[in-house]
């Protein structure tokens, strides 16, 4: 009698996904990327600065266990801690404000944190 039930039971849940695809929800992620890449006016960025260039990887481990997304670049030899983009100069000094409240907390000095605006892409 358990193993007739265990069978209905696992025929039952076997059909349960019936007619529904994955790929529904594939469109949505695209579509979201499209709209984001096809956004017009100026993006802005927070750029991170340490007081030496060696603490780069400190400071953006520190940014990263503290849940503040940023991206490591060089650009013409110099080692860049962006955050952003963000859409508007608001939307990037509330960020801005957000970090450094949360740079006094962990008693952290000689770090800014400047708004910059992102140069347009050609």
């Amino acid at each position: 009698m358990r193993k007739m039930v265990l069978v209905i039971a696992v025929l039952a849940l076997a059909g349960c996904g019936e007619g529904k695809s994955v790929d529904a929800q594939k469109p949505k992620t695209a579509a979201v990327s499209a709209s984001a890449a096809t956004t017009a006016g100026p993006q802005w960025d927070l750029e991170v600065r340490g007081e030496t260039t060696q603490a780069v990887s400190d400071l953006s481990g520190w940014l990263l266990e503290h849940s503040f997304i940023s991206n490591v670049i060089t650009e013409n030899g110099k080692t860049r801690i962006l955050m952003g983009p963000f859409s508007s100069k608001a939307e990037a000094e509330a960020k801005q404000a957000e970090v450094d409240a949360a740079l006094i907390r962990a008693k952290k000095q000689n770090i800014q944190l400047l708004v910059l605006e992102r140069p347009a892409v050609q």
